[in-house]
């Protein structure tokens, strides 16, 4: 499983999104991930929405196997349902 974070230095959301990747790959050896800071990367919210799909009004924006799951509550959720995770 790959999970590809979209995020922005200062917010906390971002942080604790990459938290719990770095914890999941960390215990499992099956997840990767990787964070996209959108500024250090010249994302504007109009390519993030492109990637995305829809409009876009926070983030993190996070993808797992390219699907798109949603904010920081839908991929703790995720992990919380799929990936054994309790935190």
């Amino acid at each position: 499983m790959f999970v590809v974070i979209f995020g922005r230095p200062g917010c906390p959301f971002c942080v604790r999104a990459k938290e719990l990747a770095e914890k999941l790959s960390t215990d499992r050896e099956d997840v990767k991930y990787r964070y996209i800071d959108i500024h250090e990367e010249g994302i504007s919210r109009e390519d993030l929405e492109k990637t995305v799909g829809k409009p876009v009004e926070t983030v993190p924006q996070i993808f797992i196997d390219q699907e798109h799951i949603g904010g920081y509550t839908e991929f703790e959720a995720y992990a919380k349902a799929n990936l054994g995770l309790f935190q």
